[in-house]
C-alpha cells in the first residue's frame, strides 16, 4: 500500500531557537545559523521517522524559510525527496503539494502575527503586518492547511510552540500537535531538550498519519476574500496594483478570487510587489 506524507518546514518552531538572529540564513548576521540548522534537521528526521512508523512510503519534504535552501539533502534521512529554493513555482510553502498525497504535515511553524507570546510571531512574509482569510485573522498555519484541504489532503501533525500548537488544535479540530518550546514572549522562551522534543515529534507524527482518515481537510468557504495589512505604505503602494485588488486604505488591500488555490496563488504575487516595494524605500 503506497502512503503519500507532504510535509512542510519553516524553522522559528523547532527545537532550541529564539530568535531571528539565529535562524534567519547563513551569514555572518545570524552568530547562531549552524545550532539553527542543526536542529531543523533533528525535527525533520523525528518526523520523517514517525511517518513511516505509520506506513508512509513516500515523502516529499518542502524547504519553506527564507531562501528556502535550509535543508541539506544529505542530512535528512534517506529515501526522501526535497524542494530546495525559491522564486519559481506557484504555492509557496505549500510547492509540490497535490490530491495525490495521504496526509500533510507543517514542522517548525510559528504562531500567527501578534499571538500572545508566540516565539518568532509573524504573518506570511517580511513587511506583512496582518492577515486575514474571508475575515478571520490567519497565519501561516492556517493558510498551508488551507491549501492542503483544497487538493482534499488532511494535515495531520505540526509542530511548533505552544501557541502555535493550540492556532493548529482550534484550526484544525483532531490535528496532532508537538509544542517545542513555551514562550514569554516574542525573543524568550523556555525550551524542551533535543532528547525530549525528537522522541516527542516522531510520536506526534506518527499519530498523526495513523489517525489521517478521521481528520477532515481543512476547507476554506468559496469564493475566497484575502485581506493584508503592510507595515508601511510604500509596500502597499506596488502590492496593490495587482489586477482586481482593492486598496481600502494606507497600509491595507484585499480581493476575492473564486477559490482557494487561485488565492493563495495571487497572495504571493501581492507578497512578491510588497517586497519590491520595501526595496525601493532605498531607492
Amino acid at each position: 500500500m503506497v502512503v503519500r506524507v507532504y510535509i512542510s518546514v519553516d524553522i522559528e518552531g523547532c527545537t532550541g531557537i529564539a530568535s531571528f538572529s539565529q535562524c534567519g540564513r547563513p551569514d555572518s548576521g545570524h552568530h547562531d545559523w549552524p545550532f539553527a540548522r542543526r536542529m531543523l534537521h533533528h525535527d525533520v528526521n523525528a518526523a520523517i521517522r514517525g511517518a513511516r512508523a505509520a506506513g508512509a512510503t513516500e515523502i516529499l519534504l518542502k524547504d519553506g524559510h527564507g531562501g528556502c535552501k535550509n535543508l541539506l539533502v544529505d542530512m535528512l534521512e534517506p529515501g526522501v525527496e526535497l524542494i530546495s529554493g525559491a522564486n519559481a513555482g506557484l504555492d509557496g510553502m505549500m510547492e509540490g503539494l497535490d490530491a495525490s498525497f495521504d496526509a500533510a504535515m507543517l514542522v517548525g511553524y510559528h504562531a500567527l502575527s501578534g499571538a500572545l507570546h508566540g516565539m518568532m510571531d509573524h504573518a506570511l512574509v517580511g513587511g506583512l503586518h496582518r492577515f486575514w482569510m474571508n475575515g478571520i485573522e490567519a497565519g501561516e498555519i492556517a493558510a498551508s492547511a488551507a491549501v492542503a484541504g483544497a487538493h482534499g489532503v488532511p494535515l495531520v501533525c505540526v509542530t511548533s510552540d505552544e501557541v502555535g500548537c493550540a492556532e493548529a488544535s482550534s484550526t484544525v479540530p483532531g490535528v496532532s500537535a508537538y509544542s517545542t518550546k513555551r514562550g514569554f514572549g516574542r525573543y524568550a522562551g523556555e525550551m524542551l531538550h533535543s532528547s525530549e522534543t525528537g522522541p516527542g515529534i516522531e510520536a506526534a507524527a506518527r499519530r498523526g498519519v495513523e489517525n489521517r482518515a478521521s481528520i477532515a481537510p481543512y476547507r476554506i468557504a468559496e469564493p475566497v476574500t484575502l485581506r493584508f495589512a503592510f507595515r508601511t505604505t510604500t509596500e502597499t503602494d506596488l502590492a496593490s496594483q495587482l489586477p482586481d485588488t482593492q486598496r481600502l486604505d494606507g497600509y491595507t488591500l484585499e480581493f476575492t478570487r473564486p477559490d482557494f488555490v487561485t488565492a493563495h496563488r495571487d497572495a504571493y504575487t501581492v507578497f512578491a510587489l510588497s517586497i519590491q516595494g520595501r526595496k525601493s524605500e532605498a531607492s
